[in-house]
């Protein structure tokens, strides 16, 4: 999820961002993690020195999380974001000027400081599509679902942009598929398969490959 905050100082406020040795966000909680990459990261882009008045562009992504857990990203749950869903999201801008924790420079998205410890004040927000113009013409994609492992039997579900006109399916054991989302049955246990898929539109063609995410135990 990709967030952009644009903060303009006034004359007479001292904004010592971005900072300097230290942390880029406040984590409330007990899970520093999650503020670090893989699972966040950031980059400012500003005008001014510090104690100057100007304009900074905070840029940043973050990994929502059902659960996040103290003992880290495998103890925990991440969301899973649909389109045309509603999310709890809120962002707080803490400006502390010498020690003042109430101010103009504290700006929360919420407009209720509750929401930093209570869900139920964040702001609702509708999951929107990306939009057209910034979808690729051509792009390859897929996903798969073991749906019985007693017959080794594993559905590939195509997840492709464009207008696709064949869909060439490489299983990595030697079969191939020309459906759109195939079922297909493996014969041998205990192998990590390298699975790709090759999309065409008439005028150009897009694979997406997957290395030994397929596993038949």
């Amino acid at each position: 999820m990709k967030i952009r905050i644009v903060y303009k100082q006034i004359p007479n406020q001292k904004l010592l961002t971005p900072p300097i040795n230290n942390q880029w966000c406040l984590v409330w909680g007990c899970q520093p993690w999650i503020a670090e990459f893989p699972w966040a990261n950031y980059e400012y882009s500003y005008d001014f020195k510090p104690t100057e008045s100007g304009r900074l562009t905070l840029e940043c992504w973050i990994t929502p999380f059902d659960y996040a857990s103290y003992d880290g990203p495998d103890h925990s749950v991440i969301s899973k974001l649909v389109e045309d869903t509603i999310i709890g999201i809120s962002w707080a801008i803490l400006d502390f000027d010498h020690g003042k924790k109430d101010g103009p420079g504290n700006s929360n998205l919420a407009h209720n400081r509750n929401s930093v410890k209570d869900a139920s004040a964040l702001c609702a927000f509708r999951l929107m599509p990306l939009d057209e113009r910034f979808l690729p013409v051509l792009k390859a994609g897929w996903s798969f679902e073991i749906v019985d492992a007693d017959r080794k039997l594993v559905y590939f579900k195509d997840e492709s942009v464009g207008n696709i006109t064949e869909w060439i399916w490489h299983f990595g054991d030697g079969e191939t598929s020309t459906e759109r989302n195939p079922v297909h049955r493996y014969e041998k246990p205990g192998h990590r398969y390298t699975v790709w898929l090759d999309v065409k539109d008439g005028d150009g063609s897009s694979r997406h490959s997957k290395h030994w995410d397929v596993i038949i135990r």
